[in-house]
């Protein structure tokens, strides 16, 4: 665990659909509610591990949909009985983690340090996680608000980039590898994703975020006030308990500005100076669409054929690069056919080239618009 860790609580919001993932993810189930790599924990369960080693398990907090709430109960059996936060309606990272946070801090103070860390990526190598959390909390002691930067592999045009500064380490000794960010940069074409490669001055942005609570609603205070207002006074409900703060989700959640914690917060700070970035010296993989869950399984024969679920009821003949997900417990024979999507499910059959795997969001939308929301 970190040192000084007493102050150290990390908040896991666990929201969205996954809708380039249909129809395996579901507004119902979630891509985090689910076991994507078959390795015997569920996204949010293997989150909830990696935080707990950080931090104790006491110290790990879930802001979700209600629909979802008992689910992430029943997987995480560990979680403190006043550390889920459910919310009635999405409302986008900015509120859900200031919510968690503004909780937090009444409980038990506004100096102590959060950290948020989305339900739904993989992580390998805990160890170095550890230390770049444990850097983390030591910048964002030292009042900074601070994200976890990923080492650039590729020239991805997927991830939104993390332009580094200079050294924070004279200023901040017990974060060494500690740097100042300069900006953030939206999602980049692929020219500028290789100029950004090629400089060594950028790194992924991860979304991972960590801070001092009075830090963290002081500007959102400055950059976000009706925000800011209404998740005190749902906050200040929630000492009063689970049933006043329900009534008081219900009657304020819904008109608050849904944003992204970039846009609100990360970006406008990092302008003023006040955001830092620690390396990520781990592995990480943001499951986005079938692509990328397919990067991660191993194959099941030498044409690079990728099963998710039982490589039992999928027969391949002449057959090469397919992902398949045969959830509906049928056979599935692929005869001739090339880098495929596959991902039949009880109600709902994919059948899409990978190389549109991130277009799949784009069927979710037409089948809300023809009315078939029976299957979303």
């Amino acid at each position: 665990m970190i040192s000084n860790s007493g102050d150290f609580y990390a908040i896991i919001p666990a929201g969205g659909t996954g809708t380039r993932l249909w129809p395996l993810s579901r507004a119902s189930r979630p891509k985090f509610l689910y076991d994507l790599l078959g390795e015997g924990r569920t996204m949010l369960q293997a989150t909830f591990d990696r935080l707990a080693a950080v931090a104790g398990a006491d110290h790990v907090a879930v802001s979700t949909g209600r629909a979802h709430a008992r689910a992430v109960r029943d997987q995480l059996p560990g979680l403190g009985p006043d550390a889920l936060f459910a919310e009635p309606v999405p409302r986008d990272s900015t509120a859900a983690i200031a919510l968690a946070t503004a909780i937090l801090a009444k409980r038990h103070g506004g100096d102590i340090v959060v950290g948020s860390f989305a339900a739904d990526h993989v992580i390998r190598d805990n160890e170095s996680f550890a230390e770049s959390v444990r850097q983390a909390v030591a910048a964002a002691r030292a009042g900074y608000v601070t994200t976890i930067g990923i080492a650039a592999t590729r020239p991805s045009t997927a991830f939104g980039y993390i332009h580094q500064g200079h050294s924070l380490s004279s200023e901040i000794p017990d974060a060494p590898s500690a740097r100042l960010v300069r900006r953030f940069v939206e999602k980049p074409d692929a020219a500028t994703a290789l100029a950004y490669l090629s400089t060594g001055e950028y790194r992924w942005n991860a979304g991972m975020f960590v801070m001092r609570a009075d830090v963290l609603l002081d500007r959102l205070r400055a950059y976000k006030p009706s925000i800011a207002e209404t998740v005190d006074l749902i906050a200040d409900a929630a000492l009063n308990g689970p049933e006043a703060f329900d009534a008081a989700m219900d009657e304020h959640w819904e008109g608050v500005e849904k944003i992204a914690f970039d846009y609100a917060i990360a970006e406008p700070l990092s302008l003023d100076g006040g955001v830092a970035m620690v390396p990520g010296g781990f592995g990480w993989d943001d499951i986005g669409d079938f692509n990328s869950v397919a990067a991660l399984l191993p194959s099941v024969n030498r044409k690079n054929v990728k099963v998710l679920g039982d490589a039992d009821r999928v027969v391949h003949l002449d057959s090469a690069g397919d992902v398949v997900a045969p959830e509906s417990g049928r056979m599935i024979s692929l005869l001739g056919v090339d880098d495929l999507v596959v991902v039949d499910t009880p109600d709902a059959l994919l059948i899409a080239p990978r190389a549109r795997s991130q277009e799949v969001k784009d069927m979710v939308a037409h089948l809300r618009a023809i009315g078939r929301t029976d299957v979303l």
